[in-house]
């Protein structure tokens, strides 16, 4: 039976029997392959994407429970905060300047997490950031990942202020 979904803020119908972890049907049915899959029991977050604006891990999230519901994945992480397709979101930005990635695996997963972070937390601690960022990198970047998190929000809110 198809299912409408609110991806990236586009209606999409899909036909993946209702228990298919959201994870599949974005990747395999919709062609959206920024989302990673890791582990499968959402561990370790390379699967996260953000459902109604919460980070979200979906490879055990079922689809079914997806109807009515907004899910953006990495692909539309920029027009979140009103950037036009084919630019980059503030963290993209900073996850660059700081060289984050390393074998670049866990990223999108990073990036969808610390984006829900800056948008509870526009200006976290690194303790804010610590506890937040739960994601798996086996690269080690954390560090890094501190340091474009910070470097984000810095030019988030001196963005709003402007």
């Amino acid at each position: 039976m198809p299912l409408t979904l609110r991806i990236n803020g586009t209606s999409r119908e899909v036909q993946s029997p209702p228990e298919t972890p959201l994870l599949w049907v974005i990747r395999d049915e919709l062609g959206l392959t920024g989302t990673k899959f890791g582990c499968g029991i959402a561990a370790c977050g390379a699967c996260t994407v953000h459902v109604d604006g919460q980070a979200t891990r979906s490879c055990v999230m079922p689809v079914q429970v997806m109807a009515g519901r907004s899910v953006t994945t990495i692909e539309g992480l920029p027009a979140t905060v009103g950037r036009p397709e084919g630019e980059l979101h503030p963290l993209q930005r900073a996850w660059i300047q700081a060289q984050v990635p390393q074998c670049g695996y866990c990223q999108s997963g990073m990036l969808m997490a610390a984006a829900a972070l800056l948008k509870a937390t526009p200006r976290p601690t690194d303790a804010d950031i610590d506890a937040a960022m739960t994601n798996i990198c086996r690269c080690g970047t954390y560090p890094r990942v501190r340091r474009a998190i910070h470097a984000a929000a810095q030019a988030m809110t001196s963005r709003e202020a402007a």
